[in-house]
């Protein structure tokens, strides 16, 4: 059976999500408050997203946030043992009028590069690639004994728009502990639970001066722990070249990819 999301599904979604997960190209396995957090930055929606069912079991699942007329896929997955079963062309149908009802104009999805059947089902359905983002780690042994300033997001000092996680407004929603770093010159978001590097950004200004080395190295500090810098923008060359040159390694790259509704 396949239906709409309610609340009450949380249970189910956890136990689903980590099955479908667990042999994915990125392994995850996130506890019950981690899945929680994840959802609540992505904007989650459980109304407007889609499970299917075998029985009291959800064996598929199409996890959705939504925000200001867009659609987001927070997450898709099939459980092993009910793939190759149609089930992911089976829920895009399903939820497709959901969203236009609710008044999505675009649909959008991040999914991995070599991901080639899951981009084929997408591409099937219509969705159009429109940009391709990369992932990185930073894993530098860093320490400091001086204090770290507090700052404030400036979107205008960022080249391109963050993907959907990265947003402001998806920071906004988190209920975990983030902090903003720097001055007039840049600044970056961390959330020190995770080490997640939601944005960094330096003014144009006082670019090659050091400032973004000194935004990453502060971010390490503060997060204690590697820090994982997702969806990078492609088009953004000068921060690939910086991350590379600061010493953070490429780990994976995704298509991000949209349907006009």
């Amino acid at each position: 059976m396949i239906r709409a999301l309610r609340h009450d599904d949380f249970d189910a979604v956890f136990t689903a999500f980590r099955e479908a997960f667990s042999d994915y190209v990125v392994p995850l396995s996130p506890t019950r408050a981690q899945l929680q957090e994840m959802l609540t930055r992505r904007g989650w929606v459980p109304h407007l997203s889609v499970g299917a069912f075998d029985g009291a079991r959800l064996a598929a699942f199409t996890l959705n946030g939504f925000d200001d007329g867009c659609a987001y896929d927070c997450g898709t997955g099939v459980v092993p043992s009910h793939r190759r079963r149609g089930l992911g062309r089976e829920m895009t149908g399903f939820i497709l009028p959901l969203l236009r009802d609710a008044g999505a104009e675009r649909y959008v999805l991040e999914v991995i590069e070599s991901n080639e059947p899951a981009i084929a089902l997408y591409r099937a359905a219509g969705f159009q690639e429109t940009r391709k983002l990369q992932c990185w780690t930073y894993d530098a042994e860093v320490s400091s004994t001086e204090p770290i300033a507090r700052g404030a997001m400036r979107p205008e000092y960022c080249d391109v728009a963050p993907s959907w996680q990265n947003s402001t407004a998806s920071i906004r929603r988190a209920r975990d502990r983030f902090e903003i770093i720097g001055d007039e010159d840049g600044y970056a978001v961390v959330f020190p639970s995770n080490g997640d590097l939601a944005q960094l950004a330096v003014a144009p200004m006082a670019r090659r001066r050091g400032v973004g080395t000194r935004l990453l190295r502060d971010a390490a500090t503060l997060a204690g722990k590697p820090l994982r810098i997702i969806n990078v923008d492609d088009r953004a060359s000068g921060i690939a070249m910086f991350l590379e040159a600061a010493g953070a390694r490429r780990t994976i790259r995704q298509l991000e990819m949209e349907l006009l509704l």
